[in-house]
């Protein structure tokens, strides 16, 4: 019984720390654009994406709910599913750090779903016992979205730059640029409730998971004490969100104006509310903002896309899924002999 406590604490302790470094990293994510093109100041648009995430949040448990049934079919009861947990969110977690220390954008999803595959994996290794059928979901959670959410998103941004440009074609560029600050602004608070409505559920399943398998609550509804805790969580990590990635995105990536900017940002929302809401799939805030602004970025008469970064960001996502299932799959290999103190 004390193991399981343990175990239950570290694996509390690991969710709410993933949900902050969700915040701390996507929260440049969310407002890079508009700060960029100067649609909205430094210290505004973190302010306002804190409030967001916290609201999308607590919007909806549609997908946290999904989320905790499709994830307690894998995991082993007791300790050994908890040290599989723990296993998935230290890997995520650490190689969110070390992409966040390189001003990589990359994905928090993957690396979480990455891991959990590479966990399960080795718990069917030292158990003996197959991981579940769900691992083909986990799988395939991984794989479907790291290949069409960034053509889906570089797609629909491209082709809408083309419209958007046509109905301000008579405008001045000086009404031009201010309304499209305008709406970036807007476009910009949409991206934060959509990272609540997709990293604020996700934190919270995880947090759901840790204690269902902790024996410390029953399966069922997410509580609104664990929305509460992740939605705390995000936000406050998007107050403290660092800048190296908001300058990958704004500087080293593409240059965009605030017409493009809106567009892209408009875009991303829309694919985070589908997935989250109609869906129940999570999505990569960070892959669908990223590959948004890019698409409407290269819809130019002038090159705007520093390619070679593209590139350089596009090795990182593809190297994602490899490395935290390895990984992951050796910490709980590693873990495994202290399930069985």
């Amino acid at each position: 019984m004390e193991a399981m406590t343990v175990f239950t604490a570290i694996g509390i302790i690991l969710a709410m720390g993933y949900g902050v470094l969700n915040g701390f990293r996507d929260a440049s994510t969310a407002v890079a654009a508009a700060v960029r093109t100067r649609a909205m100041t430094p210290g505004m648009a973190v302010a306002v994406a804190a409030i967001f995430a916290f609201i999308g949040t607590f919007a909806s448990t549609s997908l946290g709910s999904f989320l905790v049934q499709r994830l307690e079919i894998p995991l082993h009861d007791g300790v050994p599913g908890l040290a599989l947990l723990i296993s998935a969110l230290l890997t995520a977690g650490g190689w969110g750090l070390y992409c966040w220390w390189r001003g990589i954008p990359a994905s928090s999803t993957h690396a979480l779903i990455s891991g959990l595959v590479g966990a399960s994996v080795a718990t069917t290794l030292t158990s003996g016992e197959p991981a579940g059928a769900s691992l083909l979901f986990l799988a395939l959670g991984v794989l479907l979205p790291l290949l069409l959410t960034p053509l889906l998103a570089f797609g629909l941004s491209y082709v809408l730059v083309i419209p958007a440009t046509w109905l301000v074609r008579h405008d001045t560029a000086k009404d031009v640029s201010v309304r499209s600050q305008i709406g970036q602004a807007i476009s910009s608070c949409a991206v934060a409730l959509g990272l609540g409505l997709q990293d604020g559920q996700r934190t919270g399943a995880m947090i759901a998971v840790v204690l269902i398998t902790g024996h410390v609550i029953e399966p069922g509804p997410i509580s609104w004490t664990i929305q509460l805790t992740a939605a705390s969580c995000l936000a406050l990590g998007v107050l403290f969100g660092g800048w190296r990635i908001t300058h990958t995105l704004g500087h080293r990536l593409v240059k965009i104006d605030p017409l493009r900017g809106m567009v892209a940002q408009s875009v991303a929302s829309l694919m985070l509310y589908v997935g989250a809401l109609a869906l129940h799939l999570p999505l990569s805030t960070t892959q669908s903002v990223t590959s948004a602004i890019v698409g409407a970025g290269a819809n130019q008469r002038f090159e705007s896309v520093r390619w070679r970064s593209v590139l350089r960001v596009l090795r990182i996502w593809l190297a994602t899924p490899v490395v935290c299932a390895v990984v992951a799959a050796i910490i709980g290999l590693a873990v495994y002999p202290l399930t069985q103190l």
